[in-house]
């Protein structure tokens, strides 16, 4: 969660991915629908579309999958209309939580959403209620065992494309870079040969709740439960584990 990129927590969950591969799929291929639907099928010119390919092949999606998925989204065949919503609201001990939402019924996906924050302890909010503490960025994640500078070497190379910041985790540097900027950036390190595991644009909590124990635990079941909707794509928490 906070201090934690998208790549770590998919590492932490990777043998709950494993369980529901079926429901990672349909996660995926949203993020196919929407992006193509949004800036058409070519993956060339649509870098959020690349994206998505490139994150469903690293899942084993299948490829007739990703074709068809792009043909739905851009009118080649008749299906489902999806939508992208952002839902937030507060888990327990006051944790501020946003969540990336697609869905074909929103009536529905609220009152599940709804269901699952009220039988946790929490509460869904109003629209803006906790978008504050959080900021917009790009996260390019580069996997330490696959990259062979040093964090420095890293560090100069993302500052020149345009970067703002590097983090540096167990197993992994994270380049930051404004919305703006991130493209750029991702392909400058591409073409000089950087390794990168994934790249995505995610929201970055500005301030932290420090917990431990039973009640970390309390707002990860209410993280797991949200992740576990097929509708969520996405969940953002301002929790941090705190030293025990």
């Amino acid at each position: 969660m906070a201090g934690h990129s998208k790549w770590h927590n998919i590492q932490r969950r990777k043998g709950k991915q494993d369980a529901v591969r079926g429901q990672l799929f349909t996660k995926l291929s949203r993020d196919i629908y929407l992006a193509a639907k949004e800036g058409g099928g070519n993956p060339e010119t649509n870098f959020r579309l690349k994206t998505a390919i490139e994150r469903a092949r690293q899942n084993n999606v299948p490829a007739d999958n990703i074709a068809r998925t792009i043909a739905k989204a851009t009118g080649g065949i008749q299906g489902v209309t999806y939508e992208e919503l952002m839902y937030e609201g507060y888990g327990p001990h006051g944790v501020a939580i946003m969540m990336d939402i697609v869905t074909d019924n929103r009536n529905r996906t609220a009152a599940d959403i709804r269901h699952i924050f009220a039988k946790r302890g929490g509460n869904l909010g109003e629209s803006g209620c906790v978008a504050w503490m959080f900021k917009r960025e790009g996260q390019i994640t580069v996997p330490k065992e696959e990259y062979r500078g040093t964090a420095d070497d890293l560090m100069l190379l993302a500052i020149d494309a345009g970067a703002e910041d590097l983090r540096e985790e167990d197993d992994a540097f994270v380049v930051v870079t404004s919305v703006d900027a991130f493209r750029a950036v991702r392909d400058a390190l591409e073409q000089v040969g950087v390794p990168v595991a994934d790249a995505e644009l995610t929201y970055e909590p500005q301030t932290t709740v420090p917990l431990s124990g039973e009640a970390l635990e309390q707002v990860l079941d209410l993280v797991d439960a949200l992740e576990a909707h097929d509708d969520v794509q996405n969940v953002y928490a301002n929790v941090e584990a705190a030293d025990s």
